[in-house]
């Protein structure tokens, strides 16, 4: 069982582009309602996907260098991370049924791309 992983400009690097797992990083604030109706799906997902998604918070709010370095312009956006780069994006809400679709493809199979 796995929870998520609050990450940050200072450990962005060593926690998700250098993770031997893909990383799903959900890019938030406090203040956006959206944001806050994703969390409890992305719980979920951690939960039942720990050993082959890691997933993380980075607060856009508190760490604007690593969100204007993917180009994050809306929240909520979670990009998924596989061998260091972005494999999937995803933009808004979105139920976990359908954010498992986007996601699915890029946690099976070997990590040779």
């Amino acid at each position: 069982m796995s929870k998520p992983q609050v990450v940050s400009d200072q450990n962005f690097e060593a926690e998700v582009i250098k993770s031997d797992t893909p990383v799903l990083v959900d890019f938030w604030a406090a203040w956006c309602g959206p944001c806050r109706m994703v969390a409890p799906v992305l719980e979920e997902i951690a939960t039942e996907q720990g050993e082959k998604v890691k997933i993380a918070k980075l607060d856009v709010d508190a760490n604007p260098i690593t969100a204007g370095r993917f180009g994050v312009r809306s929240i909520p956006t979670m990009i998924l991370f596989k061998n260091g780069r972005e494999a999937q994006r995803v933009v808004g809400y979105m139920p976990k049924e359908k954010l498992l679709q986007q996601i699915q493809p890029h946690l099976t199979g070997t990590a040779a791309a």
